[in-house]
């Protein structure tokens, strides 16, 4: 892995760090609150990841979706998941298409709704197994493979998945390998009360509110790469190995994991917390990952893919216990790379 260098990505980790303040506000005029969902958002995206969106109807993850892809000038599509919902209408269909100079009739491909920058699947465990898999090509290749032939997907490709988890009756629950696929699982909760009334207010004076573009398409190409080139050292990789490896059956397995836990987090985990990490320090100023980090992505990385027991249910135990637990118990002792905050430091979001 290439280093960060200092003449080239330095410009870029302030370019980012100003586009995020501008990403905000121009979300800010839209989306009321949410600032912690729109930081999770952001760094999935910039890691080139999917993110999983979940909360209860009405907390505006659609509107949040499409507007954060209008300022990244990004394309999007949205797809709302039924029972009734086929894989091809999805992925897209071959139709026979006859050329009235020549009455030659030949086969064309007509790309569906996944053939978009940011795709945004509603409600994703309402519809059957064969059509959720049919994302799974989708969301690990970056292709869709349709009577034989192979289509490359839109560069950059992000899938933003919605999940009610209230209504669970007639859902068809994601099986933990593509639940897997899934960079982050984002937590969108109710708002305050200051914001709650500020957004009665904002939806019911029949104003439209436009937003900006912040970054172009390419662009944002740009800076996902800086992000694969940030320098992680390798005490802060050892230290992020242990929020996955301390979730499995083992020995060195904590009381409160062998008590809760019937599956632990796999290597995707350990990777996808460097990345998370990596993009959230940039949008922090920083070209260098530090333990906090860790400690900030390991919540949205680790809460899908650990599977807790029934004494987990018995107990009230969530996997966001777990994971602060995991916190408390790690041991921080990760410095962080010689020279760089000196080097790279930039002014932080506020």
């Amino acid at each position: 892995m290439d280093a960060v260098n200092p003449e080239n990505d330095l410009a870029a980790v302030e370019r980012l760090t100003a586009a995020y303040r501008r990403i905000t506000a121009q979300l800010g005029q839209v989306i009321v609150g949410q600032r912690a969902v729109v930081e999770e958002l952001l760094i999935a995206m910039l890691a080139g990841g999917h993110a999983l969106l979940v909360g209860v109807p009405g907390l505006a993850k659609t509107l949040m979706v499409r507007t954060l892809a209008e300022t990244l000038e990004l394309s999007f599509n949205r797809v709302q998941f039924t029972p009734d919902l086929m894989p091809a209408d999805i992925t897209g269909t071959e139709v026979i298409q006859e050329d009235k100079a020549t009455g030659v009739r030949a086969f064309r491909f007509l790309p569906g709704p996944v053939f978009a920058n940011v795709v945004l699947a509603d409600e994703i465990n309402r519809t059957p197994p064969k059509t959720q898999a049919a994302l799974l090509e989708a969301m690990q290749e970056r292709q869709v493979t349709v009577g034989g032939q192979r289509h490359r997907l839109p560069d950059p490709f992000f899938v933003l998945a919605t999940q009610n988890p209230i209504e669970q009756e007639g859902t068809y629950p994601l099986p933990e390998a593509q639940l897997d696929r899934f960079l982050f699982e984002i937590l969108v909760d109710y708002p305050t009360e200051d914001e709650e009334f500020q957004i009665v207010r904002q939806t019911t004076l029949g104003e439209t509110r436009l937003v900006e573009r912040v970054l172009s398409c390419e662009e944002w190409q740009e800076l996902q790469h800086v992000v694969r080139r940030v320098p992680v050292d390798d005490a802060v990789v050892r230290y992020a190995l242990q929020f996955a490896r301390l979730t499995r059956k083992s020995p060195q397995a904590p009381d409160f994991v062998q008590k809760y836990i019937s599956w632990g987090a796999g290597p995707r985990a350990s990777q996808n917390l460097i990345l998370g990490a990596k993009a959230r320090a940039l949008l922090q100023g920083r070209a260098y990952v530090s333990t906090e980090d860790i400690r900030a992505v390991a919540a949205p990385v680790l809460r899908h893919r650990l599977v807790l027991n029934f004494n987990a249910e018995a107990d009230g135990i969530t996997p966001d216990a777990i994971v602060k637990k995991l916190i408390d118990l790690i041991p921080e002792h990760a410095p962080l790379p010689s020279g760089m905050p000196n080097v790279f430091k930039v002014a932080k979001t506020s």
